[in-house]
């Protein structure tokens, strides 16, 4: 598929603009996308600047994408064209270790996950992501989008939506189970959505109380301040379960000490340097400090098809491409409430 519109970082350095790309034409396991919607996340913001390093360019950002099949392969037997679907992280992975074989693809341990962008497939080529009008991905990697949600709401549930999700589940979020959300930003207000919507009772630890009334509205019972040192006083040892959706620099011991017996404290975001951890912390509760992945290809349609019986989406801000480079501004402002979702129908307009 020659010339699919596209915008892209062409370095680390320059704002992203409209380019072009190249996608393979599609084999007989493959599944072709016509892009409708792609959620911007803030790990976009961090490749494109290359602030992880090994970044390859050109990069065509996007891994919250969702849209209709227009083409499959002879192969194909899940999806028909007309079909709504989505592609979140992965675009492939060896299919064969032990983590792949347990539908845990974002462990693979062979060759690793294929990323859906800034990565390279199994056959060398580079990956492009979703800020474009059209994707090639194996039948394996493309999931069902439940039919009662909009595809605009639904983009950011790709990462956003399975990245909090998944250690809900697997931390066994639920009536009877008291989890606090740290952030409530883009994986934040989908951490109180989903864990409310568990059953669980959900307090937010955000640093102010300014985003309060959105808190509730959201789902949660309760919300604090972290910038009040008696918050960390009066709710010791009063959760389950933690999890940190921020990428900011945080003492993790202070919030550590407010797990009950046997509670654990899930890391979702990635701050640039990590802080000491004491040792007595954890040991005085049996408490553990954990990290966890988005989910793996059966998890994130488990995922999908939780949020179409529960009504759930994304808060989101459509936006058109050409104001992507404002909008990566502003999400370094906070400036979103709480999720920029690009509509591709604007890439029609290069």
């Amino acid at each position: 598929m020659k010339n699919v519109k596209a915008y892209a970082a062409l370095d680390a350095k320059t704002p992203l603009k409209f380019h072009p790309i190249d996608r393979r034409e599609p084999r007989e396991d493959d599944v072709v996308i016509d892009i409708k919607y792609c959620g911007v996340c803030h790990s976009d913001i961090h490749q494109v600047r290359d602030e992880w390093g090994g970044s390859q360019f050109p990069m065509v950002p996007g891994h919250e994408i969702v849209g209709t099949v227009s083409k499959v392969g002879p192969k194909v037997k899940k999806f028909k064209v007309g079909d709504k679907v989505g592609v979140g992280c992965m675009v492939n992975s060896c299919q064969n270790c032990a983590s792949c074989k347990e539908g845990l693809e974002q462990y693979c341990e062979t060759t690793g996950s294929v990323g859906t962008y800034n990565s390279t497939d199994t056959d060398g080529a580079p990956t492009f992501g979703g800020y474009s009008t059209h994707i090639v991905v194996r039948e394996a990697f493309v999931l069902k989008v439940p039919e009662n949600l909009p595809l605009d709401g639904v983009a950011p549930l790709l990462c956003a939506g399975i990245t909090t999700y998944s250690p809900l589940k697997h931390w066994l979020a639920g009536p009877g189970k008291k989890i606090a959300v740290v952030g409530l930003g883009g994986l934040g207000h989908m951490a109180v959505k989903l864990a409310h919507a568990m059953g669980a009772e959900v307090t937010i630890l955000s640093h102010s109380l300014k985003k309060e009334a959105d808190g509730k509205r959201l789902g949660a019972d309760f919300f604090y301040a972290t910038n009040n040192p008696e918050t960390f006083v009066k709710l010791e040892r009063s959760f389950d379960l933690i999890i940190n959706t921020v990428s900011v620099e945080l003492d993790w011991n202070e919030y550590i000490k407010l797990l009950k017996r046997d509670g654990t404290l899930v890391l979702l975001g990635v701050p640039s340097t990590a802080p000491q951890v004491q040792a007595f912390p954890l040991i005085g509760g049996r408490r553990s400090l954990a990290g966890s992945l988005i989910g793996g290809i059966a998890e994130t349609q488990e995922m999908l098809d939780f949020c179409g019986a529960h009504g759930i989406t994304s808060d989101i801000e459509v936006i058109d491409i050409q104001k992507i480079n404002e909008a990566y501004e502003r999400m370094l402002r906070g400036d979103v409430r709480y999720r920029f979702v690009i509509d591709t129908a604007s890439l029609q307009k290069q």
